[in-house]
Order: C-alpha cells, then structure tokens, then sequence
C-alpha cells in the first residue's frame, strides 16, 4: 500500500527517477522543468531539504511498496496558518483515485503537524484532472489565476483544528 512520506535525502534517486519518467506526461498540463533541473538534480534536491528544514515548506513524497515515488506532494509558503498546495502524480496511477485520496491525507497532517487552517492551490483551465481532485477534496474555486502564466483559478479549502 502505498505510504505518504516526508522527503528525506534517501529519496532522492527515486524522486529523479519519477521526474524523468513521467516528465512529458507532466509538460502537457504543466509548464516543463526543463533541462537544468535535472543536470542540476543533486543541487536542487538539497536546496529542497533545506528549505524544508527552515519550515517555510513541507515536501512530501508518496511511495510504493516497492520504493518508487507515486507522487510528490507539497506545501509551500506556509505563514500565517497557511500554505499552498502542489502535487503530481505518475501517469501509471492516475484516474484510480490516488491523487484524491492524498491530498486528503495531506490536508490532515497539514493541520495537525503545521498547525495550518486553510491551503490554497491554483489550476490552469486545461488541468480538468486536478480541478476534479481538488473538489473531491473538498476544494473550493476562490477566483483567477495565472499559474506557470497560463489561465486559471484559485481553489481553497478551510481545514478544521485537529480533535
């Protein structure tokens, strides 16, 4: 079964390894990362940890049994009990509910282990697969957004106090 994890420096060849697999299905709805992010991997993966390490981020990756990365899930900008949401997920496993399924349990340990109440995440129009995700879990639209500067718009969710 597969398990939501924080990133750690061990994951990073099974990051790289996702990144590369699925980047052309990711450039189709999503702007590319180009070249330089992955002759520059081992640097960018670093810069990652420390930026989680300072709490302004809190990067997540969702692992199958076998140790590949299913997923990358992250909260980024977090101030103010807030933060913004982005995620991908490995076109093997889209449409059998994962992405959904994820972002809810991310939206639990947002609030319980980052104390936030409400996450943000902007979509471009074209991306109808993560504004369905988005609304499975509870995602509300907010209003316009340029993100990667294409059309889109914000969707919101308001998270409850741990119980």
């Amino acid at each position: 079964m597969p398990n939501l994890q924080r990133l750690h420096a061990d994951h990073a060849p099974a990051v790289l390894a996702f990144e590369l697999a699925n980047r052309a299905y990711f450039a189709a709805s999503i702007p590319d990362r180009g070249d330089d992010y992955f002759s520059h991997f081992a640097d960018r993966f670093s810069a990652l940890l420390a930026e989680q390490e300072s709490g302004l981020c809190a990067f997540h990756v969702l692992v199958a049994d076998d140790g590949s990365v299913l997923g990358r899930f992250n909260l980024v900008d977090i101030e103010h009990c807030a933060a913004e949401l982005g995620y991908r997920v490995a076109q093997h496993v889209t449409g059998r509910g994962v992405a959904t399924a994820t972002v809810l349990e991310l939206c639990q340990l947002a609030a319980a282990q980052h104390g936030l109440r409400t996450i943000k995440a902007a979509v471009t129009h074209e991306n109808t697969a993560s504004q369905r995700v988005l609304a499975k879990a509870g995602f509300l639209p907010t209003g316009p957004a340029n993100p990667g500067g294409k059309p889109g718009t914000w969707y919101q969710r308001h998270l409850l106090p741990p119980t």
